[in-house]
């Protein structure tokens, strides 16, 4: 089985080379694939100096479009077996592909989403967006009739014939609502893991906002009643 890594990137200067460095320490097959979503930091810079290799491709955005539309610009490159969604900010750490990549091995599961809220470590942070996050991940159960625990969670995973079942549309943040619904609605089986979690604040980089989370509860509506 091959991993293919797909990291949408946005002025991630402090931290690209390090994510980097930590996907390529996982020993498991992979590609990585990095979308830079013309970033305005010199993250774009950086990505363009890297030197040529078999395992990265380096996909740069024309224009600022947004998280969802980085996804699907790295999907398009896949070769794997298997995808994984990796943010470039440190919060999540790849050492855990084989935990989240194991039911899907296993033959259990088509989709794995790795939750914050299942046990893992994690830093002690923000509450409020921890309550924003749980709203939504509720709202999005109510609809999906699912009983997942962390919606918003960045780590999904899952077999590539995925995507050849899905037509993904959002272009920002709307791509986990999205996503998880359109996952419902197909009847793929999904399993959640515990994952750790060192999440960032405001002042170190964070940028999902409470525009965001009102975005997200219009999105989880919308793919509920439309495709």
């Amino acid at each position: 089985m091959k991993l293919s890594v797909v990291i949408p990137v946005y002025n991630e200067k402090a931290t690209i080379l390090e994510i980097l460095r930590r996907v390529r320490a996982v020993d498991l097959p992979k590609e990585i694939i990095v979308v830079d979503d013309c970033s305005t930091d010199g993250t774009r810079e950086i990505l363009r100096a890297l030197e040529p290799a078999d395992d990265l491709t380096v996909v740069l955005q024309p224009r600022n479009m947004g998280k969802g539309a980085a996804l699907r610009a790295g999907f398009e490159k896949v070769r794997g077996d298997i995808v994984v969604v990796q943010d470039a900010d440190l919060e999540y750490d790849p050492s855990e592909y084989g935990i989240l990549i194991q039911p899907i091995i296993a033959g259990k599961a088509d989709v794995v989403y790795g939750s914050r809220f299942l046990g893992g470590p994690h830093r002690v942070l923000l509450f409020w967006h921890s309550v924003g996050n749980w709203v939504l991940t509720k709202l999005s159960n109510m609809l999906t009739d699912l009983n997942l625990t962390d919606m918003e969670t960045c780590y999904k995973v899952f077999r590539a014939d995925v995507l050849h079942r899905i037509r993904l549309r959002e272009n920002r943040f709307g791509f986990e609502p999205e996503f998880t619904a359109k996952v419902a609605k197909s009847r793929f089986r999904v399993y959640e893991v515990p994952i750790s979690y060192s999440g960032r604040d405001y002042a170190e980089g964070k940028k999902i906002s409470w525009k965001d989370g009102i975005a997200a509860i219009y999105f989880i509506l919308k793919y509920r009643f439309t495709d």
